[in-house]
């Protein structure tokens, strides 16, 4: 068991996992939904959940970064090599990086392109952007690279995961998992 001190906070944790279920949702909804041939009914059902989480996703990307700023992580195991800590944090920032452009990008993909976000659209938030085809191409081609980006940044992340709770069994994985009230 991971000592307290070394565990990450439970605000933390709630934000990881509830950010970790929605991302897992995501990127393989948004690679279905732009599949040729797929019933327009099913297909439009789709890019309403995608867009509508995308919202909820970069509202939660910022509440993360703000409770991360006034937050410090745990220190970072000792045992660990020093590559194994570089790699680590290379791809958290990434992760974090991508997501918070991924959720922008879709935004101006959709806004640009003409296309409602009924979640924002309920709450009368204007577009931002303006209606433009190149602008709404430039940022589908940056959202479509950072989903495959994202996608295995996710599978290395869970990945190394596995394997410190799994097969290494070093406490790593611990300091994220939820714990027992």
């Amino acid at each position: 068991m991971t000592p307290p001190s070394q565990s990450y906070k439970a605000g933390a944790r709630l934000l990881h996992w509830s950010m970790a279920i929605l991302v897992i949702a995501m990127v393989p909804v948004g690679f279905l939904m732009i599949q040729k041939g797929l019933d327009r009914s099913l297909q439009n059902n789709l890019f309403i959940f995608h867009k509508n989480v995308g919202v909820l996703l970069l509202i939660l990307i910022v509440i993360r970064i703000i409770y991360r700023w006034r937050n410090a992580p745990p220190p970072e195991p000792t045992h660990l090599a020093t590559w194994q800590l570089k790699v680590a944090g290379a791809t958290h920032w990434l992760l974090y990086t991508l997501l918070f452009v991924m959720p922008v990008a879709g935004y101006v993909r959709v806004r640009a392109g003409g296309f409602p976000i009924e979640a924002l659209d309920a709450m009368g938030v204007p577009a931002l952007v303006p209606k433009s085809k190149e602008l709404a191409a430039f940022a589908k081609s940056v959202h479509f690279y950072g989903g495959w980006a994202i996608a295995i940044l996710m599978a290395m992340h869970i990945a190394a995961a596995l394997r410190h709770g799994l097969i290494k069994r070093d406490g790593v994985f611990s300091r994220m998992w939820p714990t027992k009230p």
